[in-house]
């Protein structure tokens, strides 16, 4: 494995405009709380052939203690054959501030599989980066910091569904929006957001009017990535397409609008077996929730360092006593750390694991 630790150096020093900074400055909980639901859209070929699907869910949820939102967004299908996908989770602040994102893409390739994932944490004054790269047996990996006072109107991949659903309830995009951002490479370059205007989509059986909002990352050397999106009135993804990609994302049918007789109600389905490792769909959410799993697991040991501590020691008294039975060793071992235990009881339970001298954890025989 190759590490490396630097700074990213730039030529220029990209900056946020003032329309965007001011943008940012003016949303409330109100704007981001009627941001929060989900949005499913399936992948398609210009043939219309279905290749996957594209789902994003916004929920409330709490980081560090602190209310936040949680973004979750995934696409994965099949294009050319060749297995692809992105998933994104992160914790987004009530300003979008990006507190922490686990970016994570893939292609699986008949030789070799090429696989990057992209880690961002808010630690103090800065922005912590770990970008993974592994292709075929080689994984390169490389970490930098980046102090936040030069990163304002900074717009994470998860910061970006957010604003591009105010946008679209408000129905209007500000002149010069212009934020800064990461282009593939994890490099700090700006994104700009340019208003399409109306027009109408078949939905299912329905025609209705969608609102056009344009995404458009520079790479430098006049190279950019550009996504056209398309809403509903209430902020309901309807259609995404990036820029020269042979795929579109569409939304198949308008999302319910259920009451609370309708919510109450429910629906019994046949019993069918199920074979999920063999369900694209299925196994793509697996892998998404893993991914969800891990990288909140994660978050959670690196905030609580004193678990590793109080699990080596446990193994550590358990090898050097070697019990019958482990579930009452175990069990002596944690019950002084309840509080809701007698405090007599943690002296009967001390007495009761006594042990030779100099064999307790951290002594040397």
């Amino acid at each position: 494995m190759k590490e490396a630790e630097a700074g990213h150096e730039r030529a220029e020093e990209p900056k946020s405009s003032k329309e965007a900074l001011a943008f940012l400055s003016s949303i409330g909980h109100r704007e981001v709380n009627q941001c929060l639901f989900a949005d499913s859209l399936v992948t398609v070929s210009d043939s219309g052939k279905e290749l996957g699907e594209f789902c994003v869910s916004i929920q409330r949820a709490s980081y560090d203690d602190e209310p936040c939102y949680m973004v979750h967004a995934n696409s994965h299908g099949a294009i050319d054959n060749i297995p692809c996908g992105t998933s994104i989770m992160a914790y987004v602040s009530r300003s979008l501030e990006t507190l922490e994102e686990n970016l994570h893409e893939y292609m699986k390739m008949q030789e070799h599989m090429l696989d990057r994932k992209v880690n961002i944490v808010k630690r103090d004054d800065c922005l912590v980066v770990t970008r993974t790269i592994t292709e075929k047996e080689e994984v390169k990996k490389q970490t930098f910091t980046l102090p936040l006072h030069s990163l304002q109107g900074f717009v994470s991949e998860a910061s970006n569904l957010l604003i591009l659903r105010i946008l679209a309830q408000q129905r209007k995009v500000p002149e010069k929006m212009m934020f800064l951002s990461f282009n593939a490479d994890t490099q700090i370059t700006v994104s700009t957001y340019r208003e399409l205007g109306t027009k109408k989509q078949l939905v299912g059986k329905d025609m209705v009017d969608v609102f056009g909002i344009e995404r458009t990352i520079s790479f430098g050397d006049d190279i950019q990535a550009t996504w056209q999106c398309y809403f509903l009135q209430d902020g309901h993804l309807s259609s995404r397409v990036q820029m020269g990609s042979p795929v579109t994302m569409s939304l198949l049918q308008l999302p319910p609008i259920l009451n609370k007789e309708e919510r109450d109600q429910k629906t019994v389905f046949d019993k069918k077996p199920l074979i999920w490792e063999e369900d694209m769909e299925l196994h793509s959410k697996f892998l998404d929730r893993k991914e969800e799993l891990k990288a909140d697991h994660s978050s959670y040991v690196r905030h609580h360092p004193e678990l590793k501590t109080l699990l080596a020691d446990f193994l550590q008294f358990l090898l050097l006593r070697k019990p019958e039975d482990v579930f009452s060793f175990a069990h002596n071992f944690f019950a002084p750390f309840d509080s809701q235990r007698p405090p007599d009881s943690s002296f009967k339970t001390s007495q009761t694991m006594k042990v030779p001298e100099g064999t307790l954890p951290g002594n040397k025989c």
